[in-house]
This record gives C-alpha cells, structure tokens and sequence, in this order.
C-alpha cells in the first residue's frame, strides 16, 4: 500500500513521465505519497484494481437467482403502468444509466436527482445518493414504491408477479420453492445488480504491470489525480469512491434545484448538500455528471473543482444560518493549468471500458 503522508507538498519531486511510468506500474508500495488532508485519512486505501464481489451470507449467489434478478430487472409488470422497469432508468446500453440528467418516471414526472449508473454498485456501503439504504436488497423496494417513478405498491408488485405463471418455475430454480415473496423479489434483483462490474480497464492492467497500457497524458493524470489535483481525497480505494458524503457545493440553496441531500435522513447541518461519492470507474461513459446531472461534460466536472467549489447562495434569499450548507473541508481552489485539466481528464478515460451491451431477457407470460 502506498505511503500516507501529510507533509507539506510544495516542495515534492518533479517526475518525467518515463519514471512515473516505471514507478505508477510497478511496486504499489513504491508510489508517490498522495495528497491527503487529515480529513481524509479514516478508512483510506489507495486505488488499484477492485477485488472480487461479495455475496451477503443470508443472499449468496447462484446463477439461478442472477438469472431471475435479471428477468425481474427488466420487467416493466413491477410498475403500475406496466411500462416502467428498473433497466427503462437503468439502460446497459447506455452504461447502465438513462443518459438523461434526471431520468422520466411514472406519468412522465421527473424527479430531482440523476440515476447513477449501477455499474460496480455491489461495492457501496449505501445505496442512493444520500444513502437511505443500507443494503442493495433493501433497495430494490424503494424506486416500486416512488410515485414518481415506478409509483406501485409493494403488495400489489408481489400479486402482479405471482400472477404471472411463467415466473412460478424461475422461482423455484432460485429459491427451491416456487412461492413468489417480496424477499425473493429483492434478492433476485440485488444478485442480478452485483454481477454488473467494470470490465478491466487500462488502469487496471498498467497497475498490473503492463508499462503500455497507458498513454503519457493518462500517466500524467493519474499522478496528477493522486497528488495536485487532490481528487484522491474522496475518489479512493479501488472503486474509487470513499464511500463517504460530502458537500461538494452543489446544494444549490434558495433556487429551484436546490437539494439538501443527505440532511434530509440525518437533520444535521454539517449534511446540508452532502451526497455520496460516485465511484469514477466508467465515469467516462456515464454522463452527465453530478447528483443534479447539472454537469453535460467531464470538462465542466473538473473546471467546477479547480475553481473550488463555489457554492452561490441566491441574492434574493434570506439565509436561515441553521440552513446554511457547510463547504467540505477538502475543498480548495486547485490552479490546475489547461494542459493538466486534460491529462486529468485523458486518466478518467483510463478507468473506463466499453459500454456493456445486453439482450433483454424474454419475460415469461
């Protein structure tokens, strides 16, 4: 693991790109120290391949579960429209999100936050953007119930399904009994959603030991990610997410938009605005970017990050100071030149890998 430190950094070694391409693909041990305030050092590791997935005990895998997960993933007969499915706001060919800046729900209502691609979502501690859920079974139920989006009981999901003999078979290949219950329900789908990963990407095989797997720019970003560019601070460990909730200015108070994330669980103020950390693996190909989706372009990410965050409170509201969003700490201008804004944003491509196309499963009748 590479050192921690927290030092001051003004005075670090200048690299050529030829060492830190013979240092970054190398001995993880050997790395430069990141960046890292104090903030971030609780639960920190650096970023590197992902391990394997985890199954919870009480809903190990099997291929029949996943296969069930999937069917039910893709049907629109969960909702009350009977048009509206998990995969119509999470699409695998459009990275497993909807493309959309908030995706289109029940009676064509939008809600107000992005759907985040679900790719690698088997690696989050919580689930959602403010981290409601504690559990990806747990949060199969939630978009059913939404009246914006899927807008369905849960008692009548489970009757519509049940009334469907074809899935009576599936079941019991999933589950050794072909009763169908809320419970089978949501580990079918939270199985189907773990087995969705990044292929490897050229991050993956250059930290392996493949010195060609990279460009020079993505090099250059890499160690610009770690280090200057201070993004390792929240987008560590090998998902690149911290798993943690910041406020990174976007609540957007006294406007139209405005979002207090998770403060509305929690009723602290220190949560005003604060949302998950999105992991960054395929962030290339899961725009647009944010919790709002207010961002069309990775250009438009890393600008509002090197300008530090600004976080504008509307002239014409009267600020409740106990309302008032508390910036993150690690947030800070960050002088990056025009040249490292695109080396930065050449290393997210790295972590990136094809769309992953897949045929919708035939829905039994």
């Amino acid at each position: 693991m590479a050192l921690v430190s927290f030092i001051d950094f003004g005075n670090e070694p200048a690299y050529t790109v030829e060492e830190l391409r013979r240092i970054y693909s190398g001995d993880q041990s050997n790395w430069p120290a990141p960046h890292l305030d104090p903030e971030a050092r609780e639960g920190f590791r650096d970023i590197g391949k992902l391990g394997k997935m985890e199954y919870p005990a009480d809903n190990p895998y099997s291929k029949e579960k996943e296969l069930l997960g999937k069917t039910l993933f893709f049907d629109p007969r969960l909702s009350l429209s009977g048009q509206i499915a998990c995969a119509t706001c999470h699409d695998p060919e459009l990275s497993w999100g909807d493309g959309r800046r908030v995706s289109y729900g029940h009676d064509r209502q939008t809600g107000k936050r992005n759907a985040m691609t679900i790719i690698n979502t088997g690696y989050y501690h919580t689930f959602f953007w403010d981290g409601r859920s504690p559990s990806l079974e747990d949060q199969a139920q939630f978009p059913v119930q939404d009246k914006v989006e899927m807008a369905q009981s849960l008692k009548a999901m489970v009757k519509n399904i049940k009334a469907i003999k074809g899935y009576k078979p599936k079941f019991k290949e999933a589950f050794g009994s072909d009763e169908v219950t809320l419970e089978k329900i949501q580990k079918a789908i939270a199985t189907f959603e773990r087995s969705i990963v990044s292929n490897s990407s050229r991050f993956d095989s250059f930290v392996s030991g493949n010195p060609k797997a990279m460009t020079d720019m993505e090099i250059k970003g890499l160690h610009l990610f770690r280090t200057k560019a201070r993004c390792i601070n929240c987008h560590n460990t090998p998902l690149f997410s911290d798993n943690k909730f910041h406020n990174d200015g976007q609540a957007l108070y006294g406007s139209k938009m405005e979002d207090f994330g998770r403060y509305h669980l929690t009723g602290k103020q220190e949560d005003i605005g604060a949302f998950k950390t999105p992991s960054l693996r395929e962030t290339a190909l899961t725009g647009p970017w944010m919790h709002n989706g207010n961002f069309p372009s990775l250009k438009d990410v890393i600008e509002f990050y090197n300008l530090g965050n600004p976080s504008p409170i509307q002239r014409h509201v009267t600020v409740d100071e106990t309302k008032r969003p508390i910036p993150s700490p690690l947030l800070r201008k960050l002088n990056l030149t025009l040249e490292e804004r695109q080396q930065l944003e050449a290393f997210l491509g790295a972590i990136s890998t094809r769309t992953q196309r897949m045929a919708p499963p035939e829905l039994p009748q």
